[in-house]
């Protein structure tokens, strides 16, 4: 790994060969590894490996189910590796980014500092007061044009209104997205279109409406960092789709645990926005 860690770093023919040898010697290696763990778990299911104390048996049965379950993932890892350094191909099919969490996606956000984020789309749905009334983990992430008239949706069947006023990212624009939402009965549509060059549209956009809506919604920006930093949705502590959906279900819920108390709910919650960031 750390002849890997220098090749990478050095420019020119000589430090290709040296990466190629050194993956060469890295899949050897973990060839040898697979090659044994197979082995023992195939020995364990035959009874070849046994424990006389009940309990420790139980313990072998639960670490052969484990090996049987990352064989194939790191037989995977080998392919994919074998493709990208010796044959230069990137599109290995079923190409997985974890062994650990197989579901992690790669998402391109466009930072500078972070130009590729291994991480899982989840979209949180915040109403007035900043109350979270909704989440999804998605298995795959979607386009965020797709997200809004299900969140309108939502929003309608658990407060029992639609709300008066809709404020969303630029990328959930689309001028079928808008006429829905009126249609559904939404008065104001807080949601920028950024590539329109009709006059009429930019004025609209420069009313004091929709700039305070738009105001409102980078507000809410703050609620993903802040459950983030609150309650551990930078990190699951948990492995496994399931388990991610536990994780950020239970953030959202003590989230709302602490933001309720400090806001009076008389009023109607006739407001949301939609958020859609690639944390999980």
């Amino acid at each position: 790994m750390l002849e890997i860690a220098r090749a990478t770093r050095t420019k020119g023919g000589q430090s290709q060969e040296k990466l190629k040898s050194a993956y060469s010697k890295l899949l050897h290696a973990t060839s040898r590894v697979v090659g044994q763990a197979k082995r023992f778990a195939e020995e364990i299911a035959a009874g070849v490996k046994q424990s006389r104390s009940l309990l420790r048996q139980m313990a072998l049965e639960g670490l052969r189910e484990r090996l049987e379950t990352m064989v194939p993932l790191v037989k995977q890892g080998t392919r994919q590796t074998r493709a990208r350094i010796f044959r230069g191909d990137t599109r290995t099919p079923g190409k997985i980014l974890s062994l650990f969490e197989p579901s992690t996606e790669l998402i391109r956000k466009g930072k500078a500092a972070k130009p590729n984020e291994f991480v899982k789309m989840v979209k949180l749905q915040e109403a007035e007061n900043q109350i979270v009334v909704d989440y999804v983990v998605y298995a795959q992430r979607p386009n965020d044009a797709e997200l809004l008239i299900p969140a309108i949706e939502t929003h309608r069947a658990k407060l029992g209104r639609t709300p008066y006023l809709v404020a969303a990212d630029a990328g959930f624009y689309s001028a079928k997205n808008e006429a829905a939402a009126k249609a559904k009965g939404v008065k104001r549509v807080c949601i920028p279109n950024r590539s329109t060059k009709s006059k009429e549209r930019r004025r609209e956009q420069r009313k004091r409406w929709f700039r305070n809506g738009q105001k409102w919604r980078t507000g809410r920006g703050g609620r993903i960092s802040v459950v983030k930093r609150r309650h551990g949705l930078n990190r699951c502590g948990y492995r496994g789709e399931a388990d991610m959906q536990r994780w950020v279900g239970l953030g959202v819920i003590a989230d709302n645990l602490v933001n309720k108390p400090r806001r009076s709910c008389r009023r109607p919650i006739q407001t949301f926005c939609v958020r859609g960031d690639g944390d999980g």
